[in-house]
Order: structure tokens, then sequence, then C-alpha cells
């Protein structure tokens, strides 16, 4: 009887062992495969307050490794050191129409990243499409070397291409 019992719930939890394993990037998402990881002691300098932020960010790759899903929780300070805040965000990174793409939220504002500039395993650039009524928005990612990613969140006003730093920080891997 035990092993009527036992049977069952050793084939789920070796199958959904199984099943949580990531997957590694497909070759399409490949070159921006260093992003994938479990990234803290995030650093931060955030430009219209004149504070800080610290936070972590996980990075995996999804659905078969067709995708890449950031989640991050980030802690906002004022320029006097107090806590001001805090907030959590997802991006989904993925490929359509031989472009990759991304889509953001923090439950407050969603953001399109229609293209992306990749120096693969080196960089990568997502920016938004420029219209004459809306800010674009550039986020950039840069392996500064195999433990540290630097962060640059930017925007441009509307009809403008010149960019204005929002946040700037640092991320090392595995912490």
């Amino acid at each position: 009887m035990r092993f009527r019992v036992l049977a069952p719930a050793l084939f789920l939890a070796l199958t959904s062992a199984a099943w949580a394993q990531p997957a590694p990037p497909e070759p399409d998402l490949s070159g921006i495969g260093f992003l994938v990881g479990t990234w803290g002691n995030g650093l931060g300098k955030v430009a219209d307050t004149g504070g800080t932020s610290r936070g972590t960010s996980t990075i995996t790759a999804e659905a078969r490794g067709s995708a890449l899903l950031r989640r991050d929780h980030t802690e906002l300070f004022g320029a006097d050191g107090k806590a001001t805040g805090s907030f959590e965000q997802i991006m989904l990174i993925y490929r359509e129409g031989g472009e990759i793409h991304a889509d953001y939220t923090d439950g407050e504002h969603v953001i399109h990243y229609t293209s992306a500039f990749v120096v693969p395993g080196r960089s990568v650039v997502f920016t938004t499409s420029a219209t004459a009524t809306a800010p674009t928005f550039r986020l950039s990612y840069e392996k500064a070397d195999e433990r540290t990613l630097t962060v640059r969140f930017e925007m441009a006003p509307p009809g403008q291409t010149k960019f204005q730093a929002i946040a700037t920080g640092t991320l090392q891997k595995g912490t």
C-alpha cells in the first residue's frame, strides 16, 4: 500500500524537477545569453530624484529557450538616503519577425521595445519606436566582466533624438 502512495508522489517529484530545469536560450537569443542568471547587489543612481536604487534581477530562459524572462525587485532611496519606495518589474524578451523585441511592465507602466542592437556575448541595447507624441526609451545592458553587468535606462522626449539617463547602475552575478 505504501508503494502505491509513494510511487506517484516520487514520479511527480522527479518529473517536476526535470521540468523546472531552465533551457538555454535558442540560437536566435544566444547572443544575449550572457543576461541569464541571478543578479544581485544591484546599485544605481536615479537621475530625476538625485537618489539611489538597490535591487536584484533574475533572468531565465523560458518556453524551451525561445524567450528570456527578467524579474526584478528595486528599492528606491532619496538623495538623503531614506527609503522612498520599492517596486517589482518584469520584462519578456523574444524574437519576432527576425528581430529581438521586449515587453516591460512594473504594474504602472508598459514599454514595448521594438528593436535590439546586439554585440553577441557582450551587450544589448533595446529601443522603443520613435514617435512625435511619445517619449523614446532605451535600455542597455553591457557585460563589464564575467560577473558584472552595467545597466542604463534612458529617455528621449517626444520628437527628440537626444537621450537623457533616467537610471544607471550595476548588477553582480550570483549574489
